[in-house]
């Protein structure tokens, strides 16, 4: 059911048009917060349509998946139990306009109840641990193809050896340019040239010879004995 493009995991970016015209030329596809698309304009496609979860509006969120018709978005995180069916019957409706949706449990006594509850024909999402928040069921109970959300790009590959990565978003690496630093395979650290464009760049360049070798087919393919 969930395939890629190329063979790689699907990367996306939320950020500006500079970012996402850099990201693009390196395979990566862009994304927007359905309340801002300023950036998205000039892009033929939108990769991934995020959400603002503080203060999320389904009506808003929909009228924008029907105009743009994005490859990905995500439906508001399931915070308590009893949001799971309306979110899956959100979920529903974006499906109509979107190839894949997201569903992002945050309950952590949901674990043990992830493929039950929630229907097959939806991405799980994967909160990665940030100042900003994260998702309170162990990384384990992931069984399926999952989507992750932001964190350090070193920790998103780590995940990969616990659940099966289908996609991703990052945004962490142009934080750290804006300071002269890059991710360099490993870990964030000074570039040794500068300049805010070759920190975005040698850093994206790292992030995808870290999934090179990742074979989401694979995984998929063996998930229920690998992942059991």
């Amino acid at each position: 059911m969930f395939k890629h493009r190329n063979g790689s995991v699907i990367k996306f970016v939320t950020h500006s048009k500079r970012v996402l015209a850099i990201a693009a030329g390196y395979g990566w596809l862009p994304g927007a917060r359905y309340t801002n698309l300023r950036d998205i304009r000039t892009f033929e496609e939108v990769g991934f349509l995020d959400i603002d979860w503080k203060n999320y509006d389904f009506k808003r969120h929909l009228e924008v998946a029907k105009t743009i018709r994005p490859f990905m978005t995500v439906a508001k995180d399931v915070e308590s139990r009893d949001e799971i069916g309306k979110t899956i019957d959100q979920a529903w409706e974006l499906s109509l306009y979107s190839e894949y949706v997201v569903i992002v449990p945050k309950v952590a006594s949901l674990a043990s109840e992830l493929n039950r509850l929630i229907p097959e024909d939806f991405l799980l999402g994967y909160s990665v641990g940030t100042n900003y928040g994260g998702t309170p069921i162990p990384a384990g109970a992931f069984k399926r193809p999952v989507h992750l959300l932001g964190g350090r790009p070193d920790v998103q590959r780590k995940l990969a050896s616990i659940m099966p990565v289908f996609s991703l978003d990052c945004n962490r690496f142009t934080i750290d340019a804006g300071y002269g630093d890059y991710f360099d395979g490993e870990r964030f650290r000074p570039h040794p040239v500068g300049g805010y464009d070759r920190c975005v760049i040698d850093s994206i360049k790292n992030i995808n010879d870290l999934w090179d070798s990742y074979d989401f087919s694979e995984v998929q393919k063996n998930g229920k004995e690998r992942y059991k």
